[in-house]
């Protein structure tokens, strides 16, 4: 470890992969044979507990977490496990206060030290194998704001869910219309059963997250291009923006590394009508095919389970703003909608 700054220590019962550690409740897998009601699709993405729905259960998941904090910033960025916070004691630049239950980041007054700074302790961290999460180390920065919306700092995005904060991603349906009919058809690509994360699994026509400096919609349009071979004017002429999807998201195995992590994510949500001759086509070795399907297609492929759980909400939310999803067709509707715009606790742009 001849390029580490500090020593790391783990505690003597713990292990240096945490996997069995940071177990905690979450919704159970579905076995595949499962059927998925739209609200229970919802469910199993927006899995932390609401405090007015189930205050007991929102009140033991928040005593039991520790918060993270910034020096001079008196209010949570997000809710870490205590078995990652207890990683942090004892690491300069990291103040762990066990009776407050609060992780803070103490070093710096803007957010270039701030950043260095935590980078230093998480590429300290990959090397001494803490967490399995770092193990597919990415190389992009994701951005922590404050309640003033102004940078504190930035991220390696494999080690965000370890810190429980805010994240944000792009989301892109693209779909074809039949001028006759007026039928919808939805581009529903699959994940190469060789990704980590998810593999296997249905996803949406574009998705992505969105990079520390990186607007939305430039995020769009490099993602777009690299994720579906979708030519640059088109986006930018013809996307339009529908909002965004939040959700407060509890990590299962299938999102590879350690199970329990907290993943509050802000997806920007766009539509796409293509023309009946453009093809989406995998740009990277993320997606192994697309296929247009009809909407009943993609909807009984979500009862299957078989859709990235947040994809899933996406396209929720696609349905019921085409009318297609309505009150008269889903008796969970109010609940469904409301819930596909959580609010979140902390801090978001």
């Amino acid at each position: 470890m001849s390029n580490l700054n500090f020593p790391i220590t783990l505690p003597s019962n713990q292990p240096p992969s945490m996997t069995s550690h940071l177990q905690t409740a979450v919704t159970p897998l579905h076995p595949p044979e499962m059927s998925f009601t739209n609200l229970a699709l919802v469910s199993q993405c927006d899995a932390f507990p609401y405090a007015d729905a189930d205050p007991h259960a929102y009140l033991t998941r928040v005593n039991t977490y520790y918060q993270l904090r910034v020096s001079g910033h008196d209010y949570a960025l997000g809710y870490m496990l205590p078995s990652v916070a207890e990683v942090f004691r004892g690491i300069p630049n990291w103040a762990l206060d066990d009776e407050e239950r609060v992780l803070t980041l103490t070093a710096g007054e803007d957010a270039a030290t701030r950043s260095k700074a935590v980078e230093t302790t998480l590429l300290a961290l990959r090397e001494t194998g803490h967490f399995e999460v770092l193990k597919k180390w990415r190389g992009e920065l994701y951005a922590v704001y404050g309640r003033d919306k102004k940078l504190l700092f930035d991220v390696e995005r494999s080690a965000s869910p370890l810190f429980g904060v805010v994240t944000y991603g792009v989301h892109l349906t693209a779909y074809t219309r039949d001028k006759e009919s007026g039928e919808i058809r939805i581009w529903t690509p699959r994940r190469a059963k060789s990704k980590q994360t998810y593999g296997g699994m249905l996803d949406n026509a574009v998705a992505g997250g969105i990079a520390s400096g990186e607007s939305p919609f430039e995020s769009l349009v490099r993602e777009s291009a690299e994720e579906a071979s979708l030519q640059e004017d088109l986006v930018r002429n013809k996307a339009k923006a529908a909002g965004t999807v939040t959700y407060w998201y509890v990590r299962d195995e299938r999102a590879g590394g350690e199970t329990g992590l907290l993943q509050p994510e802000v997806q920007y949500i766009y539509d796409l009508e293509l023309p009946e001759d453009v093809v989406p086509k995998p740009g990277d070795d993320e997606v192994e095919e697309f296929q247009l399907w009809s909407v009943e297609e993609v909807q009984e492929a979500m009862t299957k389970g078989e859709f990235k759980p947040n994809c899933s909400l996406v396209v929720l939310d696609f349905l019921v703003r085409h009318g297609i999803l309505t009150e008269a067709t889903e008796k969970d509707f109010i609940e469904i909608v409301s819930r596909l715009h959580r609010r979140l606790e902390f801090p978001t742009l």
